[in-house]
């Protein structure tokens, strides 16, 4: 008898950020299309300060992106980037760029090109970036909503110099809502924590049955490179949102959640907190429901047998940290969210645009 042929093993779903990028994409076109957008389209400066060619191409990319819905992008070079461009050498500085920028009433939106000098010199030109023009959702003000899940801000507070910025006293006992409280906005996130969620959203990992602040509740999420740009913030949105959050960098593994409050009546915002954990990444991905991988090397591949059965894999990076196989364990797996990050970037340069016209109503 002829041998039976055996059927292919089933394979996971792909899900491509595009897919998920459609209905953000036509809310975008709706909002340009306002009377007071067409008047004056959006200005958006991108400052490149280095020759990095994956920069250099996400800034070609987001010039395509912003193009294609009516949003004007303008590049700046700066440093690194001018030289040998018609025979001039290093121009002005970033933090002087970014400076300028924030000074020009012309311009509604800024965003930098990082890495350029590393951690710390980096953030601090998060910071020198005004809010009130941070597409990126980094400047200090933003990241302390974050990590400390004040989700609503009053546009008023937003500032372009350095200022106190302490938590908001709330009603222990009131339901948090999607609805921002009259008189205050929807803070400004990171864009790709944000895209990142948002993908989550779509494939269901989000529960929208469950009280808004806390949708990921029962999930295992493990996030592998807790940089400062995507890992760590992403961990602290995650777990704001009720995951448990096991984070995995080249020299530690701590877990993020959100433990409910021992006070009886809390008055701040409850927020995530970070513990070290005794246990491995392997150990980690056996029990993890979602794994989100932006490990930006080429060689850096996780073991498909690793994961749990089922898992659901997002990949971050611009290189696959993920094995080609990773479909014939994971049940979902996301290869890329380029196209959302830019859609989230586009949509807080299009909210931060209206807070600026709303402060200038309130100053009328």
């Amino acid at each position: 008898m002829a041998a039976v042929a055996q059927s292919a093993a089933p394979q996971g779903v792909l899900v491509t950020a595009s897919k998920v990028h459609v209905p953000f994409k036509a809310e975008l076109l709706a909002t340009i299309a306002e009377p007071r957008f067409q008047a004056r389209p959006p200005h958006l400066v991108g400052i490149l300060a280095t020759k990095k060619e994956d920069a250099r191409s996400y800034a070609d990319f987001t010039k395509r992106a912003c193009e294609q819905i009516g949003i004007n992008f303008e590049l700046r070079l700066v440093g690194d980037a001018r030289e040998g461009m018609d025979g001039e050498g290093v121009s002005i500085g970033v933090e002087e760029a970014v400076m300028e920028a924030n000074e020009d009433d012309n311009v509604d939106g800024i965003m930098v090109y990082y890495p350029i000098y590393g951690d710390r010199q980096d953030q601090y030109l998060q910071s020198v970036v005004s809010p009130v023009k941070d597409v990126e959702g980094l400047n200090h003000q933003f990241l302390f909503n974050l990590y400390h899940n004040v989700r609503f801000i009053s546009p008023v507070t937003l500032r372009p110099v350095p200022a106190s910025h302490l938590p908001q006293s709330i009603d222990p006992k009131a339901k948090q809502s999607e609805q921002p409280p009259a008189g205050t906005v929807k803070s400004v996130l990171p864009c790709t924590p944000l895209a990142i969620v948002k993908v989550l959203e779509h494939i269901g990992v989000y529960n929208p049955l469950l009280q808004y602040g806390d949708r990921a509740r029962g999930k295992v999420i493990t996030v592998i490179n807790r940089s400062e740009v995507v890992g760590r913030p992403l961990a602290a949105l995650l777990a704001n949102d009720g995951a448990r959050v096991i984070s995995a960098d080249i020299d530690s593994i701590v877990e993020f959640s959100k433990r409910p409050s021992t006070a009886e009546t809390n008055q701040f915002h409850r927020h995530h907190v970070v513990t070290p954990v005794d246990t491995t990444l392997e150990e980690a991905l056996k029990v993890s429901d979602v794994v989100i991988s932006a490990v930006p090397n080429d060689k850096y591949k996780i073991p498909t047998r690793w994961l749990k059965d089922g898992a659901i894999c997002v990949n971050v990076a611009g290189e696959k940290n993920f094995e080609s196989d990773v479909r014939e364990r994971a049940s979902i797996y996301v290869p890329s969210v380029g196209v959302m990050t830019i859609a989230m970037l586009q949509r807080n340069l299009l909210r931060l645009r209206t807070y600026q016209d709303m402060v200038k109503e309130q100053r009328q």
